[in-house]
């Protein structure tokens, strides 16, 4: 939940799944969204999306906002920081190709609801602001603890 005003404000999650090829566990990716959410709130914004797509969409995202044209696992979006008329901000789109997710898994060793998860997690982060590339591996000590935290003892929930 995020601040506004002095009130809370809840995260309005999206997930949309755009593909057909890789059998999603909806309601898990759910209750993970939501465990994600209210451990890690996003300051002011109260909105965002997840979307799930093909290995072709997300090649094309790639080439067209990163001028690289391969199929990559997840893309974030961050929203334009502007609140609408009403004062609602939103916070991003979060990009994952359920294909590269179940490939991933496959190659850790581990399910598909757990790299979907902590896919989910990295755009998540991305979203608010961390950066991998830049930040001297705070992004990633942070991806991990929240791993420990929301995946790995979450497991069964």
């Amino acid at each position: 939940m995020g601040r506004r005003s002095g009130r809370v404000i809840a995260l309005e999650t999206t997930l949309l799944n755009r593909q057909r090829k890789v059998a999603i566990d909806r309601t898990a990716l759910e209750r993970f969204l939501g465990r994600l959410t209210r451990h890690v709130p996003p300051g002011t914004a109260n909105a965002w999306s997840v979307c799930l797509v093909s290995d072709r969409r997300i090649r094309q995202l790639n080439r067209e906002f990163r001028c690289t044209d391969r199929v990559t696992d997840v893309l974030s979006f961050s929203g334009d920081g502007e609140p609408d008329p009403d004062g609602n901000l939103y916070l991003g789109d979060v990009v994952i190709s359920a294909s590269s997710a179940k490939r991933e898994a496959g190659l850790h060793g581990h399910s598909l609801r757990k790299e979907l998860q902590t896919l989910v997690l990295h755009g998540y982060l991305h979203l608010l602001g961390y950066d991998h590339e830049t930040d001297d591996g705070c992004m990633m000590r942070l991806q991990r603890r929240l791993q420990r935290e929301l995946i790995d003892a979450g497991a069964e929930q």
